[in-house]
């Protein structure tokens, strides 16, 4: 099931974060280019958490996934020559897409994928979009394959501190 979160579920969620940044510190090469403590934090989900709009993928074992859906595009999307137009209140943004590392490899991800999806076009939502580091390579191969196009990539400053190349991708609802 997933599901809106709840104050109670952060903890999980930030455990996922650092599941994940444990798992990047036994790469070769980083999938996330994260920076543990500054960001994913419990404080990125608590905000999204605020702000409504953090959802969680939970079943019987317990949390496995998290995600912020929102309409929220960074400055740097400007610079991206997007296919699909739609209004800035159409456009709906997967953020943070993570799925607890013991769990990956299982089709998790395309469900949320999914799951925001419908509750982007619930939402009002015309077309979806997301950025996902150059390094993600199983990321980079999952989107296209569940209809993604890439729009292109650029460098961003994201978050004020981490500078990267970051692929974007999009979809029409």
């Amino acid at each position: 099931m997933i599901r809106p979160a709840r104050p109670d579920d952060l903890h999980a969620v930030a455990q996922i974060y650092e599941e994940i940044l444990d798992q990047e510190e036994q790469r070769p090469a980083s999938y996330t280019n994260w920076v543990r403590g500054r960001y994913p934090t419990l404080d990125t989900a608590r905000t999204a958490l605020e702000a409504g709009t953090l959802y969680v993928g939970e079943d019987g074992d317990g949390i496995f996934a998290a995600v912020n859906l929102n309409g929220i595009q960074l400055p740097e999307y400007d610079l991206i020559p997007w296919q699909f137009e739609a209004p800035r209140d159409q456009v709906m943004v997967i953020h943070t897409l993570v799925i607890r590392p013991a769990r990956s490899g299982r089709g998790k991800a395309r469900e949320m994928v999914v799951f925001c999806e419908e509750e982007a076009r619930r939402k009002g939502g015309k077309v979806i979009r997301l950025d996902t580091y150059e390094g993600n390579a199983p990321a980079n191969a999952m989107y296209p394959k569940l209809g993604y196009r890439f729009a292109g990539h650029a460098r961003f400053l994201f978050q004020g501190f981490l500078d990267e190349v970051l692929n974007c991708y999009e979809k029409k609802l």
